[in-house]
């Protein structure tokens, strides 16, 4: 099994402001990272015996509504899922399982990250409800855990207060 976990952001600024670098660094983790990652572990997964195995990665919220100035992320977030998509229908017949896990806004060691808020669409600086970290855990174990003829494509978690549905 391959958890794709790693990521990275660029400063929250316009995008017209973004250097090449800030851009392709956010790109060489959150993208280049995942496929060189899901790409040696389905070599190792159809040479094995038996064959087949599972890659969760993580996408995030912003794979499906971004924050404002944040394209280098959102970009990579959006091309994790067709990245996601891509790795399920080649892996079927290796007996590959690929999921997505997008997370929102979670309690963890690094909570003072974001105390003054986050930018909103409106404008507005905002602090978001934030769910507690092991129910991601719990989350992850559970896509790892399923038998290889089944699947979680796809799954959402985050705190029910977030501002998602609405976000954009």
């Amino acid at each position: 099994m391959l958890f794709n976990n790693a990521g990275i952001s660029a400063p929250g600024i316009p995008m017209e402001d973004l250097t090449y670098e800030q851009w392709s660094a956010v790109v060489a983790v959150n993208l280049t990272g995942a496929f060189l990652c899901a790409q040696a572990a389905i070599k190792l997964m159809k040479a094995q015996q038996p064959r087949g195995g599972r890659i969760i990665n993580n996408g995030s919220i912003s794979a499906h509504v971004p924050r404002p100035n944040s394209a280098p992320y959102t970009a990579t977030k959006h091309a994790i899922t067709g990245l996601t998509r891509c790795i399920s229908l080649d892996g079927r017949k290796y007996d590959i399982a690929c999921g997505q896990i997008d997370i929102g806004k979670r309690r963890h060691g690094n909570d003072r990250a974001h105390v003054g808020g986050r930018s909103q669409a409106d404008g507005t600086k905002m602090v978001e409800p934030r769910m507690d970290v092991r129910h991601v855990a719990e989350a992850v174990v559970y896509m790892a855990n399923l038998p290889l003829d089944a699947n979680v494509q796809f799954m959402t978690v985050m705190a029910t207060k977030m501002p998602f549905i609405g976000r954009g």
